[in-house]
């Protein structure tokens, strides 16, 4: 014991004597200057978060984080964020307003309770709604944080845009603004740019139903190319460096991957009976047609029955246009549960396929995908730009897992610390994950040492 109790001693005399050796961590500017910083982009950057803008979302997003640290290498006065004045938030369900999701508990139309996301405040008014979006705060700007919940890289171009996105129109400067006209009122010396999910998650989010993926081609307000160009070059009237982030792949993404294409259970056979002798005068259609569909049920998990109009039936025939999801097709996280459940939707009755991303549908999303990032990619080396690669993290997230400061993020529905009650967007911590990979990119193209973000310091999605 007392030869342990040396052995200790003498390495205690060691670390003390070695403590002038430990090398502290000094923060550096490098060759950027952040004087004065400024964020541009969509939901992502506005802090948006459960479905919602809400003034705690808003105080978490990366770009609030980013300006907290860029606070160690220079960066000077208030950054501005423009704040909604809720904690419930306000966001869209189609046309309608709603408040922020939260967990809590919900029942079924077979009368079991679970955990679910709910409205935050379901007596909330539309009027009320509207009240809290439609109030101006543009006297307390001009503002550092100009992500646009809704924008499209064409949008940020746009003229009077505040008249049709309420989102800016509660910060706008002017109503006859672009939204790129905010940035020479404000003259930053740094910026990031996080843009151009919203030209190709539209798409995606109504089951390529409806609202077109933006052109690559084309001039500025209209192509993705042009109009990204013309973002950049109005930062860099000023701005001397910045930073542009490329755009995550659906596939990496809770909304697009939480529920199976198989959710149809059948535990007797009389019931797979009964459905298989309901869909034989189809299976016999399809046959004569000369197609290769076919609907079939068994006993266990089954693939759910959807809309399909791209399928050439002869005309007069439409109503066959159905068929069973393949095993690599997406079902959107909007699709109504109890209709599953109680309404027999995806056996008796088609799912309609504004809930599905057929397998051409999620092709087109994701060449877009490719095609925007290749042009993201171009920008920044172009424009001596930092390149955030958060398709390439979001994906490391989705397939093995990313633990930092203890955290382990993955793209797990609620459970996965880095997406929200939507599925869409980032919590607190993935927030801080975000910012940490635009840290990461900053700091190797500039030469410079800006601290990370604590990311166990966030919450991720509150259970009650």
């Amino acid at each position: 014991m007392k030869y342990k109790f040396l052995i200790s001693a003498l390495l205690l005399a060691g670390l003390w004597s070695c403590q002038p050796e430990i090398n502290e961590f000094e923060p550096a500017k490098g060759t950027a200057d952040f004087t004065t910083y400024m964020s541009a982009g969509n939901s992502l950057t506005a802090g948006f978060t459960d479905g919602a803008l809400y003034r705690s979302g808003q105080e978490n997003s990366f770009s609030a984080m980013l300006a907290k640290q860029f606070e160690t290498v220079g960066r000077q006065g208030a950054f501005k964020i423009p704040y909604i004045n809720t904690e419930t938030g306000v966001g869209t369900q189609g046309q309608a307003l709603r408040t922020k999701f939260v967990m809590g508990f919900s029942q079924d139309c077979l009368g079991n309770t679970s955990l679910a996301p709910v409205a935050a405040d379901p007596g909330a008014t539309q009027q009320e709604l509207a009240v809290l979006l439609g109030t101006s705060v543009a006297a307390e700007g001009p503002f550092h944080n100009i992500g646009v919940p809704g924008a499209k890289v064409t949008h940020l171009l746009a003229p009077g845009y505040a008249g049709l996105n309420p989102f800016y129109g509660r910060f706008a400067s002017d109503p006859a603004f672009a939204v790129i006209n905010e940035i020479g009122v404000v003259q930053p010396t740094f910026f990031t740019l996080w843009i151009g999910n919203n030209d190709v998650l539209g798409y995606a989010l109504a089951g390529g139903a409806a609202d077109a993926i933006t052109p690559v081609e084309g001039g500025p307000g209209v192509g993705f190319a042009a109009s990204l160009e013309a973002v950049i070059m109005t930062f860099k009237a000023s701005a001397t460096a910045g930073a542009i982030a490329n755009i995550p792949d659906i596939t990496d993404i809770p909304y697009f991957t939480t529920v199976p294409h198989n959710p149809i259970v059948l535990q007797e056979q009389a019931l797979v009976d009964q459905l298989n002798a309901g869909y034989a005068a189809y299976n016999g259609a399809m046959e004569q047609f000369g197609l290769p569909y076919r609907i079939n049920f068994a006993l266990g998990a089954n693939a759910m029955v959807i809309q399909d109009p791209s399928i050439p039936t002869p005309e007069g025939y439409e109503m066959l246009r159905i068929r069973q999801i393949e095993a690599d097709e997406l079902v959107l996280l909007s699709i109504p549960q109890d209709s599953l459940k109680c309404g027999f939707w995806g056996s008796q009755k088609p799912v309609p396929g504004q809930y599905i991303l057929t397998k051409d549908e999620k092709e087109s999303v994701e060449s877009a995908v490719t095609a925007f990032n290749q042009v993201i990619a171009a920008a920044a080396q172009n424009h001596d730009l930092a390149l955030v690669d958060m398709n390439k993290i979001l994906n490391q997230g989705s397939t093995t897992g990313i633990k930092m400061d203890g955290v382990l993020f993955t793209a797990d529905f609620v459970t996965g610390n880095a997406f929200s009650t939507d599925g869409v967007h980032l919590t607190p911590q993935g927030n801080a994950l975000a910012a940490n990979t635009f840290i990461d990119a900053i700091n190797k193209k500039y030469n410079a040492s800006i601290p990370k973000v604590n990311v166990a310091q966030y919450n991720a999605v509150v259970l009650p």
